[in-house]
């Protein structure tokens, strides 16, 4: 018995002492494992984007300005998408913003989009699609009066109301937008003309009015 007691003894203090010690360790243990699995919270980016002009002659630059919140160095992607396409790729300065210029070389309607790009503090966003025409100038004229109630060559009569142009080589029902000194219209091709030299565009007398145009002159146009 005197040599079984010592150690039995011993192991009970081996085992009393031992219990606090691992009740001290797992909790430590897990806290250490739930941090270092725990990923950061991503918040929703919100991305502004601005073009300097939306109207512009063909070969003059746009700038295009933007901001993402919340603000940081972001990677944001500008698509242009139109007669030319172009994706243009960016950094933002720590405080979010961001700008570069836009050749809109191509005549045609343009729609432009700044997105966010998916990130360790933001989710992926994007802005509202900017919309920008680039022109040329074109020789125009109008035409009308003497000749309401005559028919027009894609079908129809031309009345003192008729919204539309002639041309020689677009097709009929074309959607051509035309700009002057500030005012805009989109009018379909309804008829063949002018012809007379210099000019490519012969516009009803109802398109005329809307644009302030003085009759003889030059219009911006989208093709």
């Amino acid at each position: 018995m005197r040599s079984i007691l010592p150690v039995i003894g011993a192991a009970l203090a081996l085992s009393i002492g031992a219990t606090p010690a691992v009740a001290q360790q797992h909790p430590d243990q897990k806290v250490h494992h739930r941090h270092h699995h725990q990923a950061p919270k991503r918040v929703k980016s919100h991305v502004a984007l601005h073009l300097s002009g939306h109207s512009v002659l063909t070969g003059a630059d746009v700038t295009l300005r933007g901001k993402v919140r919340p603000s940081g160095a972001h990677q944001v992607k500008v698509v242009v998408s139109g007669p030319d396409q172009e994706v243009l790729a960016l950094r933002t300065k720590p405080n979010g913003t961001f700008r570069v210029k836009l050749d809109a070389g191509d005549i045609g309607n343009y729609d432009v989009t700044a997105y966010n790009a998916h990130g360790k503090r933001t989710r992926s966003s994007h802005s509202a699609v900017r919309h920008l025409t680039s022109y040329r100038l074109a020789g125009a004229s109008y035409y009308g009066p003497g000749l309401y109630g005559n028919g027009v060559a894609c079908g129809g009569t031309l009345e003192p109301g008729t919204l539309g142009v002639a041309n020689k080589t677009l097709p009929c029902r074309t959607k051509v937008k035309l700009r002057y000194h500030g005012r805009s219209i989109t009018v379909p091709v309804i008829d063949r003309g002018p012809y007379v030299a210099g000019r490519e565009y012969d516009l009803t007398e109802a398109t005329k009015d809307a644009l302030g145009f003085p009759g003889v002159g030059y219009v911006m146009s989208n093709h």
